[in-house]
Order: structure tokens, then sequence, then C-alpha cells
């Protein structure tokens, strides 16, 4: 469980940030800030840093917010727990995770429909090879166009 090799980002990868790039160079979108939430082993720290992270957007008055994750399996319970606690607090989620076709989240909520799937393999697992289920440009893409769709289905 976690983070294997194919979904491990390499340090030019973090150095030329794909999401960061996209949101960025989006002329629709205001960058706020990036949030960097480190994956606690137990439970009641996972809720904790989950809902730190949304009161911190709401107190911020984040209109949307895209969440990354480059692990899976026990990191799913944070990483599910944040986007649940921004939608509770009526903030549009959306974001990127390995998910594939055998990791699928391990606890599942409401707002979860914008997550972009960054599975590269064809067979849908995680595999052996460094950084080929790191999240690209297009899934990026993705991600930003859906957040902004959600952004304006909550103004009306």
């Amino acid at each position: 469980m976690g983070i294997g090799p194919s979904t491990k980002e390499t340090s030019l990868h973090h150095f030329r940030d794909p999401l960061l790039e996209v949101v960025a160079a989006d002329t629709d979108l205001d960058l706020m800030g990036i949030v960097i939430v480190g994956t606690p082993d137990g439970n009641e720290e996972k809720m904790l840093v989950g809902t730190r992270t949304a009161v911190w957007a709401e107190a911020m008055r984040a209109d949307g917010v895209i969440l990354s994750s480059d692990g899976w399996g026990n990191s799913d319970v944070d990483y599910t727990n944040t986007c649940e606690q921004l939608g509770i607090r009526g903030i549009p989620v959306t974001g990127l995770n390995f998910s594939g076709t055998v990791a699928q989240f391990v606890v599942v909520n409401d707002y979860l429909d914008g997550i972009v799937d960054i599975n590269k393999s064809a067979e849908g697992v995680e595999t052996n090879v460094v950084g080929e289920n790191n999240m690209v440009t297009l899934d990026c893409r993705k991600a930003t166009a859906l957040l902004k769709l959600k952004m304006r289905q909550n103004e009306r």
C-alpha cells in the first residue's frame, strides 16, 4: 500500500510541476497558493490534516481547490477526507490521484466526482517503472476544466 515506483514523483517533476504550470498560466483562475500536507499514519491525524486544510481554504475564501496526491491506498483516507471537508464547506474540489483499475479509492464519499485518474499503465496497475503514473499536463488541464465547471455550477 502507498507510494510505489511508478507513482513516485521525481525531483525534476517537483521543479516542473505540471499542475502549478497549468493553473498559474490559466487567466480564468487566480492562484492563491499551494498547501503541502503530509500523510500521517494514524486515522485521527488523517482526519485532522484534511479538516485543517479545508478550514484554511475556507478562511482564504477560496472559490475552488485542486488536490493532488502522489500516493494511494492508505493515503486515500486523508485525501478523500480533505475532498469531503472542502465539499461540506461548499468549496468546489477536483483533483489528481492514482486510481487505476485495481487500486480504486479505499474509502469513498460524495465529493470525489471531479478526481482525474493519473494511471498511465495499460493494465491499470502500479508498476515498477519510476514516474510512469505521474500527472502530466493533460491530466492537469482536465482537473482545471472540471474545477471551472464546478465553480460555475456553484455560482448559481
